[in-house]
């Protein structure tokens, strides 16, 4: 009987030990692939402020300014004027209709329902 004791809790030890070197590599595999994230989300983190800053040098006004310019003839683009801004309340609005709902025909009274359903 202790040999069957010695026997089983040997393989219980062997078996424990097998899926740690199992979970430790598992471990080990998940580490590297969040430091490969870490890794990718820097670089794209950095290409995005390169183009965040390509972004802003494309867009300064002088140059927009020189582009309007240049291509007047086919775009006619005109620098904005204050008197070309009005108010909201000078914007007509389409009138909100509401379609025609057929009536209520078969009412449901809802309050204490709750109630008796409890009980």
């Amino acid at each position: 009987m202790r040999s069957m004791f010695y026997v089983l809790s040997a393989l219980a030890v062997m078996g424990l030990a097998f899926w740690a070197y199992q979970e430790n590599y598992r471990t080990q595999n998940a580490i590297r692939q969040a430091e490969r994230l870490q890794s990718d989300i820097g670089e794209l983190r950095q290409t995005l402020a390169i183009l965040r800053a390509e972004w802003a040098y494309l867009n300064r006004p002088e140059r927009l300014m020189d582009l309007a310019e240049i291509n007047f003839d086919r775009l006619g683009l005109l620098p904005l004027r204050p008197e070309q801004f009005g108010r909201v309340g000078q914007v007509a609005f389409p009138a909100a209709e509401l379609p025609d709902l057929p009536p209520i025909s078969d009412p449901v009274e809802v309050i204490g329902r709750f109630e008796e359903d409890a009980q």
